[in-house]
């Protein structure tokens, strides 16, 4: 099953990505996606590692971001792959059937391309302008995410769909409103005093959509 609501693990502003990936699995975080930009695969093994082993103790799924070794090394849950990283079929030999791969998408080409490959799910976006990701692809907006899905339900597409990219969580309603399968986070928790507390915040907007 892939989890409508994702973190992004981001470095906090004192510690490591484990030490941010660690406090959202405590407030009851159930996917982690492990990104970590600019630097060696070797150098990020031990992260994979340490973040697969917190993400089993807590009964959470572990996506790592780039790099298809590292996600069979430490069997994690899948990969995910930017439109510049390595293509899905080569990513597929590497990892086998049994762990999924997602792939990111900002157009609706894009979408279908990802379909085409065989992702198992795709992050959409940007919604907004973010920090933690460089080479932004044009900004979606809410507007976007409205028309891209109407494409997605014409063109009869069943894939999960994660809206990703600067997202707060008041802009969650809104944008489970056009359709969107689930919401990717990650600086609406990292460095958030009360992670516990937002974490039921936009767990219940979910909850809301569904009433």
């Amino acid at each position: 099953m892939i989890e409508p609501l994702q973190y992004i693990s981001q470095a906090p502003k004192t510690g490591t990505h484990i030490d941010a990936i660690e406090a959202v699995l405590q407030a009851g975080g159930k996917w982690i996606q492990l990104r970590i930009k600019h630097r060696a695969e070797a150098e990020i093994l031990p992260f994979a590692k340490a973040a697969q082993a917190l993400c089993e103790s807590y009964g959470a799924k572990l996506i790592i971001n780039d790099y298809p070794q590292l996600a069979k090394a430490v069997n994690s849950y899948g990969v995910h792959l930017g439109l510049q990283d390595m293509p899905i079929h080569e990513a597929r030999k590497i990892i086998g059937k049994h762990q999924i791969i997602g792939g990111t998408a900002n157009t609706f080409e894009h979408i279908q391309q990802r379909v085409a490959e065989g992702a198992d799910y795709i992050g959409l976006g940007p919604f907004r302008f973010t920090q933690t990701k460089e080479n932004l692809s044009p900004i979606v907006d809410l507007a976007g995410y409205q028309k891209l899905m109407e494409k997605v339900k014409k063109a009869g597409f069943s894939i999960p769909i994660i809206a990703i990219g600067g997202i707060e969580a008041d802009d969650i309603p809104a944008i489970l409103k056009t359709g969107i399968y689930g919401i990717a986070i990650s600086a609406a928790l990292t460095n958030q005093i009360q992670i516990s507390s937002v974490l039921a915040e936009i767990n219940s907007k979910f909850i809301m959509q569904l009433l």
